[in-house]
C-alpha cells in the first residue's frame, strides 16, 4: 500500500470510526493488541467523543500513542483542553485513565523505539503522515495511566 494511500484512508473520518461499534458493543478484543479506543470529552460540547488509535508502546500499566496529526487532531485538542478519557482495550472496557501529553522530545523518543521495533509499520505511519501533514509531519505522543 502506498503512502499516498494510507494517507487518503488515515483522513477519511468515516473509514477511521469503523472499529468504534466493535469497541462500544464489547468486542474489542477482536481487533488485537495494538488498537486502543479512547473515549474524550468535546471541548466545545462537552459530549463523548471516540477514536480508536494504535498503541505505539506500552511500559507497565501505561499505554502510550501516536497522534499521528499532530496538535490538530481533534481527539488530541480535546485531551489538551480538559484531560478527561476513558480507555477500552481488548479485555477492559472504559477504564478512566490519567492523559500525559509528552513534548517533542520526549514524544521523539517513544517514536524512535517503535520505529526499531516496527519498521515497516514506523516506514508507512511517517509517509502517510508527511504527506497528510505537507512536509515533515510532527507526531505527537499521548501517554495513558490507569487511574484506579
Amino acid at each position: 500500500m502506498t503512502d499516498w494511500l494510507i494517507a487518503r484512508i488515515l483522513g477519511t473520518p468515516w473509514l477511521m470510526r469503523l472499529p468504534i461499534p466493535l469497541y462500544r458493543a464489547g468486542l474489542g478484543r477482536l481487533l488485537g493488541r495494538r488498537l486502543v479506543m479512547i473515549e474524550h470529552q468535546g471541548r466545545s460540547s462537552g459530549e463523548p467523543r471516540f477514536v480508536v488509535v494504535e498503541v505505539v508502546e506500552r511500559t507497565g500499566r501505561a499505554l502510550r500513542v501516536a497522534s499521528g496529526f499532530g496538535a490538530k487532531s481533534q481527539w488530541y485538542r480535546n485531551l489538551r483542553a480538559n484531560g478527561v478519557a476513558y480507555l477500552s482495550t481488548g479485555g477492559v472496557r472504559r477504564e478512566r485513565v490519567a492523559v500525559d501529553l509528552l513534548d517533542d522530545e520526549a514524544s521523539g523518543a517513544v517514536l524512535a523505539r517503535y520505529a526499531s521495533a516496527h519498521p515497516a509499520a514506523w516506514g508507512r505511519l511517517k509517509g502517510a503522515m508527511d504527506i497528510a501533514q505537507g512536509g515533515d509531519a510532527r507526531i505527537l505522543v499521548v501517554e495513558f495511566t490507569p487511574t484506579g
